[in-house]
């Protein structure tokens, strides 16, 4: 389906996407909104009203693909949504997220209930539940998994996630009880970590856990299981067939490794893909290819909460100047892109919160396109052509740099062409340098670049530590090093505040401040397209990607 990737420590995924990027990672009941713009009608809806009514058929096998390798089956060493897709097929957790982006219970029975200073959280557990060998998933294996991000020895990329939780315990085997240091309004974001069996990782060191067997051979309570894992080429499920919520009606699951976006949608008209999102530069093909083929569906308009951008990596002096981020964004024709590289299937953003969140306000600083201005403003910051060669430059270095992107991604790497292009004629020099998916990643998460473009595929909380506060950049998602004390303080008030009013209110200013430095130049929010088999029923039609698989069933 393609590579993807995650924002906030708990529930932001990089996404290395194809076209219509979809998502870290990683909001809840404090996040999110009724906003799913998701059409509801497909390329080939049936509109005869008299049609008998389909037989569900048992079995069945569902083929999509990623760009690249998932990182493991150990969330709280993910950060791409390829990763986190295949692990909500293994595994169960507590809470999962809805379209709305609520917490639903998976494990847990109803919603968490807390203490009068919300300083103890409380969960109630099935008692039905087994992983795929027989075990019970009980009280100990929850406290077990819980436990793993808040060991001295654990040093993932999810540690902020869970700074604000003191212990977890065991009340007794259905029940279990969390003490945080504070109150913490973004406890929701912990939520939906896969619960371990504790009988095969007890034994197993927190700092050695990510390096185990089990990372690439899970045991898992969800509705599928993993028979094989062939790096860079596949990744073969099949259902559970002791699953808690029923067994589930699609037979297997097959992610193939294809790292080319073009290979995907050739294999999707060939049939040998049948689940996929379609890429906006390959959206009027299919289009085109399901009039004349009646074997796949449709379904257009899928709002996710993804953005697109440009990272500068601020420890590189070229960037460091809040002027010079500025003046980039806005030698950008940014409604461009959407127009000519991703066909319209997106809306331009200017700050750090997708349109689809409750949080979510426009009135921030915009630094629209205008060439001439942003040549100003460099001007300003001491960037000048002195010497004629059209290129600008300051104290004899010329303002050139490389901007990454990950290889397969057609329409990224269209994007990067257009932008190199636009800054060519404000005199900055831009080399494309297309990396494979998984180095690309790699390249991001260890600060290993000059600029970036990626795309952040966000649910859960809306609360944006991971990204943005200071104390995210050793070890967290902060890869950019931003680093703004107002922008921290609001953060961390807003982790304190359980008003939902209240926290609009500082996280809009949050997204304000962000606009104005421009550590990101923020490109746009894309719609999703999901081709699906026409004989396929069941999947909700305001999700994406292999969300809710356990209710979808083939047709006769």
């Amino acid at each position: 389906m393609y590579q993807k990737s995650y924002r906030k420590l708990a529930t932001v995924a990089l996404v290395a996407t194809m076209g219509a990027s979809i998502a870290l990672a990683g909001c809840s009941s404090s996040g999110g909104n009724d906003q799913s713009g998701a059409s509801n009608t497909s390329t080939n809806t049936n509109t005869n009203t008299t049609a008998p009514k389909k037989e569900k058929v048992d079995g069945g096998e569902i083929t999509t693909a990623y760009l690249g390798d998932p990182q493991g089956f150990i969330r709280f060493w993910a950060t791409t949504t390829t990763s986190t897709e295949v692990i909500d097929l293994v595994f169960s957790s507590l809470y999962k997220f809805n379209e709305k982006q609520d917490i639903v219970p998976d494990l847990a029975v109803g919603q968490p209930t807390f203490s009068d200073d919300k300083l103890t959280m409380t969960i109630k557990l099935r008692n039905d539940v087994k992983f795929s060998d027989g075990k019970p998933v009980t009280a100990d294996d929850v406290v077990f998994t819980y436990s793993i991000p808040i060991n001295p020895d654990y040093t993932g990329p999810r540690k902020g996630a869970f700074e604000k939780m003191q212990k977890i315990e065991k009340v007794d085997d259905t029940t279990v009880k969390i003490t945080f240091k504070e109150p913490h309004a973004g406890y929701i974001d912990m939520m939906i970590y896969n619960i371990l069996p504790q009988h095969l990782l007890k034994d197993v060191p927190v700092k050695e856990m990510d390096k185990s067997p089990f990372f690439k051979q899970p045991v898992g309570s969800g509705p599928y299981k993993l028979t094989e894992w062939k790096q860079g080429q596949y990744l073969s499920f099949v259902r559970n067939e002791n699953y808690y919520n029923g067994k589930p009606a699609i037979e297997k699951v097959t992610a193939k490794i294809i790292p080319d976006a073009n290979a995907m949608m050739a294999q999707l008209q060939t049939g040998e893909i049948n689940v996929i999102g379609v890429p906006a530069d390959n959206l009027a093909a299919i289009e085109q290819y399901t009039k004349t083929n009646d074997k796949i569906k449709l379904q257009k308009g899928i709002a996710g909460s993804q953005y697109l951008f440009v990272a500068w990596n601020l420890n590189n002096p070229l960037f460091q100047d809040k002027k010079v981020r500025q003046a980039l964004t806005m030698a950008i024709d940014r409604k461009g892109i959407v127009d000519s590289v991703v066909e319209g299937q997106g809306k331009v953003v200017n700050s750090q919160t997708p349109p689809t969140y409750w949080t979510y306000t426009d009135n921030v600083p915009k630094f629209e396109f205008n060439a001439d201005k942003a040549k100003q403003l460099l001007a300003e910051a001491g960037w000048k052509d002195t010497n004629g060669d059209g290129t600008l430059d300051k104290d004899g270095k010329n303002f050139e740099f490389e901007m990454q992107v990950n290889q397969g991604n057609k329409v990224r790497e269209k994007g990067v062409t257009v932008i190199q292009q636009q800054l060519k004629k404000i005199g900055i020099n831009v080399t494309p340098r297309v990396v494979e998916s998984s180095a690309f990643t790699k390249n991001f998460q260890g600060k290993n670049f000059e600029a970036i473009y990626y795309a952040w595929a966000i649910s859960g909380d809306p609360n944006p530590k991971g990204i943005w506060h200071s104390s995210e950049i050793a070890k967290g998602l902060n890869t950019v090093s931003y680093s703004n004390p107002e922008v921290d303080k609001l953060i961390d008030e807003d982790l304190k505040t359980f008003d939902k009013a209240k926290r609009k209110e500082l996280l809009n200013k949050v997204d304000a401040l962000i606009a104005e430095d421009q550590p990101y130049t923020f490109l746009y929010s894309p719609t999703i397209t999901m081709a699906y088999p026409s004989n396929l029923e069941g999947f909700n039609p305001n999700r994406d990607s292999l969300k809710e698989i356990e209710k979808w069933y083939f047709t006769k």
